[in-house]
């Protein structure tokens, strides 16, 4: 059973008769009636009465007509969807942003988007790198930022961005006045960080495996505010990107020798689809890059 005959037994019900049916749908009564034989045999079941002037359903062929009608409106439907799709009326993209770029970059880049596309939703949702990777992989979301220069294997993607890693401290913290420190002078300190699966926490773990001392974590969570205001409050320092910590009351940032830089990249499932929204998206976002810095 394919579309066109579904759609010639839609007609010849509504018609109940061959020849009307055949003009309706421009073709000649042969192919009509040779349609639904064909269809007939291939159920193995009899869907018309036929008399000598007008034909009537079966049993079965009500039973048909009320499938084959919901099917020809769902074509028609999708149809019509794919159709607002190719013409970007609609669709959607589902992005993973980790909490510090949503608060910090995004906000801007989804407002012109936004206006530019405003039939596209555009979905966000805020967790860890490491979660991000495991969403895209798993087809929960179509795109995510993550960082880093390795990019895991089944991903596709495109850096956008490099940021400066730098020292939080509070602006009464003795490393203040410094214009410069040294990693590890920030490692023996008492230390805020992030939960397991965050890439900042990954990075200081990484950086401080090779450090003679175990360092002293005082506090760790996944919310970048509470960190910039626990380390306000005194309670430890921290590592946050410049952007997050630029202008922020009794909070200073401070570079690290050598300095410190996070690549940003946004990812896509290497062997999957793309819709044309999230193209879009995509485009979109690397277009405009400069301009958000």
């Amino acid at each position: 059973m394919d579309l066109r005959q579904i759609k010639v037994f839609l007609e010849v019900a509504k018609a109940r008769n061959f020849t009307r049916a055949a003009e309706a749908l421009c073709i000649a009564q042969s192919a009509v009636s040779i349609a639904i034989a064909k269809l007939e045999e291939e159920l193995d079941l009899t869907l018309f009465n036929r008399h000598s002037r007008q034909i009537t359903l079966t049993a079965e062929g009500e039973v048909l007509l009320r499938h084959a009608t919901r099917i020809l409106d769902d074509f028609s439907t999708a149809e019509s969807e794919m159709s607002e799709l190719k013409e970007l009326s609609s669709g959607e993209v589902r992005i993973g942003i980790p909490p510090m770029m949503s608060s910090y970059y995004f906000p801007r880049v989804i407002k012109d988007f936004h206006i530019e596309y405003p039939h596209l939703q555009l979905t966000v949702m805020g967790e860890g790198a490491a979660h991000i990777q495991r969403q895209i992989s798993s087809g929960e979301i179509d795109l995510g930022v993550i960082a880093g220069s390795k990019i895991p294997e089944g991903l596709a993607s495109t850096c956008f961005l490099r940021e400066e890693i730098v020292a939080c401290v509070s602006s009464d913290h003795p490393f203040a006045e410094r214009t410069n420190l040294r990693l590890q002078e920030l490692l023996s300190e008492p230390l805020i960080l992030f939960r397991q699966g965050y890439y900042m926490r990954k990075l200081t773990d990484d950086l401080q495996r090779d450090l003679p001392q175990k360092p002293q974590v005082v506090f760790e969570t996944n919310l970048f505010s509470l960190v910039r205001s626990l380390v306000r409050e005194g309670v430890g320092v921290s590592t946050l990107l410049r952007m997050v910590v630029a202008d922020k009351p009794k909070v200073t940032a401070v570079s690290f020798d050598p300095p410190l830089y996070l690549d940003l990249h946004i990812a896509w499932k290497k062997d999957g689809y793309l819709s044309r929204a999230n193209q879009t998206f995509l485009s979109f976002l690397l277009d405009r890059v400069e301009s958000y810095k």
